[in-house]
């Protein structure tokens, strides 16, 4: 099918990549239910392209608008204006929802089912074979790190909020879906729960399979994912690689011991002075030129890394930017 949306003025725009995801001015607008004249809009003007095969996080404030975009790439809601396209289909096509796999962000459970039951029933909405239940049930239940003594004999109702975010991501994944849609992954999470989703996302991500997932927790984005997005106030500030968003690494951030402080200050504008002659900083200028500096100075190097801002730190500065 041709498509209705022209992409080769996008800056993201590659011939050789398959498209996934694809929307244009994308908007949706919501009546107040107390005051039905009053309209709130919950996403502006939303033009957005994902990659087959990569990992594609969308980040945001509360309220940002999100869910809303998840919900309308789904086909869960409609847009006001705008168009988009699924794996080459309109939004809402219902060919599309056979290929793809979502784990919603407060999933409800049916808490009286084992995992193994919940897991069944799901397989039966996508009239998945029988046959291809015994063998894919037992594969998705250790990619997901639930044993099936768990998983047979437990209803979830005891399931811990770990377990139960790992039986939802294997629904997610029951009909071998080739795109995967996730809200929200680690949130209400441990450190090791969010370990254990960051694993089978990289697992998925490994198997080729295209991953599109919104969340808060962006020391866990800036590890696995290809492209990021961020929506503020429903509308798309920036988009596009680490390295496009954040910048090569091309700077040092430097320890040391010794030296001339005057000198120092020179090389190390932001210098931080510390007991016992050490200190740290960002370098400015070349970096064999310092070196060189240093020895005449006496002083030594103990720690030096390539430095660059942080996810964290870039989508604080967007937000105050955008005075959000």
């Amino acid at each position: 099918m041709k498509s209705v949306i022209d992409t080769t003025n996008s800056p993201s725009h590659t011939e050789d990549r398959p498209l996934v995801v694809l929307t244009s001015e994308l908007r949706k607008v919501y009546s107040n239910g107390l005051f039905l004249n009053q309209k709130v809009v919950s996403l502006k003007s939303c033009s957005l392209v994902v990659y087959k095969g990569e990992t594609f996080g969308l980040l945001g404030p509360n309220g940002a608008g999100k869910t809303t975009l998840l919900k309308l790439l789904l086909g869960i809601l409609r847009p006001t204006s705008g168009r988009g396209l699924l794996l080459g289909k309109p939004l809402g096509d219902r060919s599309c929802k056979q290929r793809i796999g979502y784990l919603p962000e407060n999933p409800y459970f049916y808490d009286c089912l084992t995992g193994w039951e919940f897991l069944q029933l799901a397989a039966g909405l996508f009239q998945i074979p029988q046959s291809v239940q015994n063998r894919r049930i037992p594969q998705l239940l250790e990619l997901v790190g639930i044993s099936q003594a768990d998983a047979r004999k437990k209803q979830m109702r005891r399931y811990s909020k770990g377990m139960l975010q790992r039986i939802g991501m294997a629904q997610a994944l029951i009909n071998d879906p080739e795109v995967v849609f996730l809200d929200e992954p680690m949130s209400g999470l441990d450190p090791v729960g969010r370990y254990q989703i960051r694993e089978i996302i990289l697992s998925l991500k490994a198997a080729g399979k295209t991953i599109f997932f919104n969340s808060h927790v962006l020391s866990e984005v800036e590890l696995i994912c290809d492209r990021i997005a961020i929506l503020a106030q429903g509308k798309l500030i920036c988009c596009g690689s680490l390295n496009e968003l954040l910048g090569t690494p091309h700077s040092y951030h430097v320890q040391g011991q010794g030296g001339d402080c005057q000198i120092l200050q020179k090389w190390l504008p932001n210098i931080e002075f510390k007991p016992d002659g050490l200190w740290q900083g960002e370098l400015q200028g070349d970096v064999y030129d310092f070196f060189a500096s240093l020895h005449l100075m006496g002083g030594q190097i103990l720690a030096m890394k390539l430095f660059r801002p942080s996810l964290e730190e870039f989508f604080i500065q967007q937000l105050q930017q955008h005075k959000i």
